[in-house]
């Protein structure tokens, strides 16, 4: 099975106003018999076709000459979808927060990883759920012949989505392709204290029953609400029995 990560550097946070200026991918190969691999990590920088702003380039460091002479999106997002090169077709798309990547670019058919949804379910504790941050807080580097020179620098498409690669290759420690693909399509099982009301600050572990039940009643709550409530309401009854 061919897992495609993929990562966009753009020049704002939604279409039509936002444009990519970047694409990177790095490719996850499986099997039943080997263990995962991690190729090299691949970038192209991309013509968004208008100027790119002070804040995007704050972060990327992408500027207007760079692009200048590079294929206009729908053109450069055609690679995504090339075969690797053992000539397979990717199976999977993977990507850390991939409702943000998707408003860019829907890969047809093939289904999607959000690793960011994965690490909620996988590591609530960790101190965030950044790609980088789970790096560190994972110990990546020291493990699976991870390449630093590949993962740098960070904020660019290719290195995150080779840093991105390699919190796959922890997650199937645990889990298996199919159940992240399942997370991703459910909506995400917030980490941490809740973030809002009267028990602001509490653990999702701790918070009232009775709470939890008045959030699934809300007609207009977050989907991500939601889910994080049944969750967590659901693991206190089956605690008090």
């Amino acid at each position: 099975m061919l897992l495609r990560v993929i990562d966009f550097e753009c020049t704002g946070l939604k279409p039509p106003e936002a444009a990519i200026c970047e694409i990177g991918w790095t490719d996850v190969r499986t099997s039943e018999s080997d263990p995962a691999e991690v190729g090299d990590a691949q970038s192209m920088l991309v013509n968004p076709g208008h100027p790119i702003p002070p804040a995007a380039r704050g972060v990327h460091h992408i500027s207007d000459r760079d692009v200048r002479d590079a294929p206009p999106p729908g053109q450069a997002v055609i690679a995504l979808m090339q075969s690797g090169s053992d000539g397979r077709a990717p199976d999977v798309f993977v990507a850390h927060n991939a409702a943000y990547d998707q408003q860019f670019f829907g890969g047809g058919a093939i289904p999607w990883i959000c690793t960011r949804k994965v690490a909620f379910r996988l590591w609530p504790e960790a101190p965030d759920h950044k790609n980088q941050t789970l790096r560190y807080w994972l110990n990546v580097d020291a493990q699976y012949e991870f390449d630093s020179r590949q993962a740098m620098p960070s904020h660019r498409a290719g290195p995150d989505t080779y840093v991105t690669a390699h919190l796959i290759l922890k997650a199937l420690e645990l889990t298996t392709v199919e159940q992240m693909i399942e997370w991703t399509r459910q909506p995400s099982l917030l980490p941490g204290a809740i973030h809002f009301g009267k028990h602001k600050g509490t653990p999702w572990s701790q918070v009232d029953p009775s709470y939890l039940e008045w959030l699934l009643k809300q007609v207009d709550m977050d989907p991500d609400v939601k889910c994080t409530a049944r969750h967590w309401l659901s693991r206190r009854r089956a605690d008090d029995r």
